[in-house]
């Protein structure tokens, strides 16, 4: 019996303590989201990308130096504070303790110096990150947790580039002993969720991190899925199988399908995303000035934001939004002129019929109204335009950087520093993946002029004559500047939508 009293007695006081515990949380909360993104980057690698798509997983596996959230305010990431010397070519980061990567590996000063060391190196050179990041020199290694960054020129955008993609701070140990092409597809970093599995075109699972620096996330497990049709994506959210669908998914004709359903809500924030169809300046008739010019005056911009967008962008005049420094708010377009259009067509001898090949990402359905409507308004001038979709991958990593576009090509650029640097430079100089058929070596020295400007107003001014230069060449039509559009599960708690959709999702919960 009294055995039997000594049980109950152990099995209430447990019972209590049960309860006890739950009232008090646990380290993270049991719980799943599944986010759809359109776009499988293919590598984890930092610095073998560019995309957004990328971001938005990575954010949540990596760490820089610094950090800026959705109020694009620039803080302490992996550095617990910073200190610019000897006018601005050197920067003192003092590292935060105790921290470790995904694999137990302990984050330090030599982590640091690989990770630029091999941004700036051979492996490097490989990827298209590394050009945002010459301005330095070296990292040197003052002591475990103090690094020197000397720099070749101060770069004004430096610390808020350290925020993001080829700065994110990656493992030495287990990149030498894995490899590159095992890290590029097992990723490791110190971020708030660690790398489950990765079936390619398919979904990237991640689970919680329990010992992150930032406090343990609010989930257990952050599922991505790969879906590339926005149709499907939607289905999915309305089905209750995604919780999230980041951008730039959804099309602007599915938003009353997500306003109309109770169970789920859409965040739209401005963001520094531009659209534009930039021009094949070395073959064809777009290689004439006027013509690129006349093609600009043929559309009406203003009516295509206005009836494609539903407000939820505006129209840009440059390759870049209002929120960006640099930004020429003095910069006028090229008016809407059908009449001026066929002037300057006859001009530079093309004669009625003449034909040209629009180039757009297929699953960009938003885009692929807009170049109807682009086509449309160049048939009233004489020009006979035809669209073709490609895989978003085919289109970015092989047709654009190799120079086989048609006549005009589809252009998105997050601008994530929301600063004109990071555009035009990627955009217009020499060499640069973005850049496969301009050479202009004026254009080059302005580009080059500015990044190791410390006095704002002065380089504000150039990033504004880089403007200008750029609109009177006619580089590009510019398009519109589009708001991030998230659409959300309302089972979805705490979730804040960032301009730049790099969303970190440790405070998120779902009920």
């Amino acid at each position: 019996m009294k055995r039997m009293k000594w049980g109950l007695k152990t099995a209430l006081t447990a019972l209590v303590m049960s309860s006890v515990a739950i009232t008090a949380a646990p380290a993270f909360a049991a719980g799943k989201l599944t986010v759809s993104s359109s776009q499988d980057p293919g590598s984890w690698d930092p610095i073998d990308t560019f995309l957004v798509a990328w971001a938005a997983v990575s954010t949540n596996i990596f760490d820089g130096l610094t950090y800026r959230g959705p109020d694009l305010k620039l803080v302490p990431g992996l550095a617990e504070s910073w200190e610019e010397l000897d006018q601005g070519k050197r920067i003192r980061f003092k590292l935060r303790h105790n921290v470790k990567f995904h694999d137990g590996e302990p984050f330090n000063a030599e982590a640091v110096k690989f990770t630029f060391d091999r941004l700036l190196g051979e492996q490097g050179a490989k990827g298209p990150q590394r050009s945002n990041y010459t301005a330095i020199e070296s990292v040197d290694i003052i002591d475990d947790y103090t690094v020197d960054m000397t720099l070749k020129t101060p770069d004004p955008v430096l610390l808020t580039k350290l925020a993001g993609y080829g700065a994110m701070i990656v493992p030495p140990k287990y990149i030498k002993e894995k490899g590159e092409d095992y890290f590029n597809l097992n990723p490791v970093g110190t971020g708030a969720f660690k790398f489950v599995s990765y079936t390619p075109k398919v979904n990237i699972k991640l689970e919680a991190n329990p010992d992150y620096w930032g406090g343990a996330p609010k989930l257990s497990e952050l599922e991505y899925r790969f879906i590339s049709e926005p149709a499907t994506a939607v289905a999915e959210l309305q089905a209750g199988r995604v919780d999230l669908v980041i951008p730039p998914t959804i099309p602007i004709g599915m938003l009353p399908v997500i306003q109309g359903d109770s169970k789920l809500e859409i965040a739209s924030v401005p963001g520094p995303t531009v659209d534009a169809l930039r021009f094949n300046t070395r073959d064809g008739i777009t290689a004439d000035p006027r013509v690129r010019k006349a093609i600009i005056m043929a559309v009406d911009r203003d009516t295509i934001v206005k009836s494609i967008l539903a407000g939820q962008g505006t129209e840009i005049v440059s390759f870049q939004n209002s929120l960006s420094f640099g930004y020429d708010a003095d910069l006028k377009p090229l008016p809407y002129d059908p009449a001026g259009a066929k002037k300057l067509l006859a001009e530079a001898g093309v004669k009625p019929g003449a034909a040209l090949q629009i180039d757009i990402r297929g699953n960009d359905t938003t885009m692929n109204e807009v170049a109807q409507v682009v086509a449309s308004y160049l048939q009233m001038v004489g020009i006979t335009a035809t669209i073709k979709p490609y895989e978003t991958n085919v289109l970015l990593n092989d047709i654009i950087p190799q120079g086989k576009t048609g006549a005009m090509f589809q252009q998105k650029w997050g601008g994530w520093t929301f600063d004109y640097d990071n555009t035009a430079y990627s955009m217009y100089h020499s060499g640069e993946k973005w850049n496969p058929y301009e050479k202009d070596a004026a254009l080059d020295k302005l580009l080059e002029s500015q990044r190791p400007l410390t006095d704002r107003a002065v380089r504000e001014k150039v990033l504004k004559d880089i403007g200008k230069y750029v609109a009177d060449k006619a580089l590009e039509l510019p398009l519109y500047n589009s708001n991030a559009i998230y659409g959300v599960s309302k089972r979805v708690k705490g979730f804040v939508p960032a301009p730049d959709t790099r969303i970190k999702l440790n405070e998120v919960t779902v009920d």
